[in-house]
């Protein structure tokens, strides 16, 4: 049914859950898109939520993870080791729907390769991924597996009722997959656990592309959001769940209250609850600390409320910062260093072990902390903040790093040399 090596690949088929919003994997997905698409190929998307383009599109809500039949699955799958009859033929029924559409997806558009984008890889949608591996195994068309995040890097994944499945899909192992990963130890892990080979390509950025510049717009976001002119303003440009660490941030507001610090958190997605959420407010009003949260006006991309007030991007809150926060406890890659780095901002980060392997290295010239903030930490980012000229300094010098190391055109060199296992030159 599908391409023998000899063929030509054209058209490509993105899976994930969901292509909306800033999530990671939507932005990297973008990324590839992009760099594809200047490639010469056409992309095409499946999903369970999505804004992308809709004639290039099939939906089906029950691929998204945050859909109630999913969560409801999900919920009984884990946190025990027993599962129920029933609840074996729930994810089989729903298995049994997402293979369907996957296989009408890939004969509407004619797939010729897909690029499945963590969804065989964190198990947030069970059957999602029990489909995806039955349509690989049935039909063999060539596949590149893109994994962010596997389920052996999250404590809440460890109890479960599924192993049979986690073994089976979450990675699958199947001869016509080609697998990438974005960081060394994700290539180790998977070796050592799964047997399974695999090329590293990291998450990168379009530094051939200067950031935009402070325009008018922009410039009305400070005091949109409550930020005086003569407040610092720091930015944790990150969802608001555990493992980003935003205590940390907190705590680095708090002792720069000398200098009318605030922190300001992008996103508003709690993808794994509100517990961490209202944790977080709580700490931050203990120390009397202002954090703003407002997804009332800050979106995706710019534009206009219900209420008639401007919305703004992520870009916008760059460009307004004065100073980025990542205390991470764990990344995949980092996607917003890279953010940072692009819109030359000085940034503070945790040396989660992924950053110490594949980043750190390089050499860019950050404020870094190892677990918890100290003293020097606090007097390193109050220099910045007192020192515009060091901050320019450092700002070209990462740029160029970022520039040499984690650009479009490392995306473009590593896709062409996974497609070679296809067969594409």
């Amino acid at each position: 049914m599908y391409l023998s090596r000899s063929q030509l690949i054209q058209k490509i088929g993105f899976i994930s859950t969901r292509f909306k919003g800033t999530d990671g994997v939507s932005l990297e997905t973008e990324k590839w898109r992009t760099v594809l698409e200047q490639m010469g190929y056409e992309c095409y998307f499946f999903s369970g939520l999505s804004d992308w383009i809709p004639e290039r599109s099939m939906v089906v809500p029950e691929a998204f993870f945050g859909h109630p039949r999913i969560q409801e699955i999900q919920e009984r799958c884990f946190g025990t080791t027993v599962r129920s009859r029933a609840l074996t033929g729930e994810i089989q029924d729903v298995r049994h729907l997402l293979k369907k559409a996957l296989y009408d997806f890939t004969d509407i558009f004619k797939i010729d390769l897909l690029i499945i984008e963590n969804a065989v890889t964190i198990p947030m949608n069970i059957p999602l991924g029990l489909a995806i591996t039955e349509l690989i195994a049935e039909t063999g068309i060539p596949t590149i597996a893109h994994h962010h995040d596997f389920a052996w890097e999250r404590q809440r994944f460890t109890v479960n009722a599924v192993e049979d499945y986690l073994a089976m899909a979450f990675p699958p192992r199947l001869h016509t997959i080609n697998h990438v990963v974005i960081n060394s130890e994700a290539r180790k892990q998977l070796s050592y656990r799964c047997g399974l080979s695999s090329i590293i390509i990291p998450n990168v950025f379009d530094f051939s592309k200067e950031p935009p510049q402070l325009d008018e717009y922009a410039k009305h976001f400070r005091a949109d959001v409550g930020i005086a002119p003569e407040d610092t303003l720091l930015l944790q440009p990150t969802r608001i769940i555990a493992r980003k660490g935003i205590e940390h941030s907190i705590e680095l507001t708090y002792r720069l209250r000398d200098h009318n610090a605030k922190l300001l958190i992008s996103h508003q997605e709690r993808d794994e609850g509100s517990l961490y959420y209202n944790r977080t407010m709580e700490y931050a009003q203990l120390l009397g600390v202002e954090v703003i949260v407002r997804p009332d006006i800050i979106g995706p991309e710019r534009g206009i409320t219900s209420e008639g007030k401007k919305r703004y991007s992520l870009w916008d809150c760059y460009l307004n910062a004065d100073f980025i926060t990542y205390p991470s406890l764990y990344e995949g890659f980092g996607n917003a260093f890279l953010e940072a780095i692009w819109f030359r901002k000085p940034i503070l980060v945790n040396r989660y072990s992924i950053f110490e392997q594949d980043i750190e290295p390089v050499d860019f010239d950050v404020i870094t902390m190892d677990s918890y903030i100290t003293d020097d930490t606090v007097a390193a980012v109050q220099v910045l903040l007192d020192t515009p000229e060091a901050v320019q300094l450092m700002a070209m010098k990462n740029f160029e790093l970022g520039k040499r190391f984690f650009s479009f055109s490392l995306l473009e060199q590593r896709i062409k040399q996974v497609l070679m296992n296809f067969g594409q030159v």
